[in-house]
């Protein structure tokens, strides 16, 4: 990326990353047009770069929790069994 366009998507309000990331979502645009593939492209681009920029990590699109398990042990393993129909 340029610095050029981390500098737009630094300056870029909330309220902004918020109407890319419901366009993304909803396939719409705020005032009820399809979002295309292309459009879809930039701004998942520009929601990411703007979460690094401007979220903590757990905040961030696509944020996975990978942590520890819940307790000190894990459960039991259970045999599956197959139903046939």
């Amino acid at each position: 990326m340029t610095d050029d366009y981390l500098e737009a998507i630094a300056a870029m309000p909330r309220s902004v990353y918020e109407r890319l990331l419901s366009a993304i979502e909803t396939g719409l645009w705020p005032d009820q047009s399809t979002v295309s593939a292309e459009q879809r492209e930039h701004a998942m681009r520009a929601v990411i770069a703007w979460g690094e920029q401007h979220l903590p990590e757990r905040e961030r699109v696509g944020f996975i929790d990978k942590g520890h398990k819940g307790g000190d042990h894990c459960d039991e393993p259970q045999q599956l069994h197959w139903v046939e129909e």
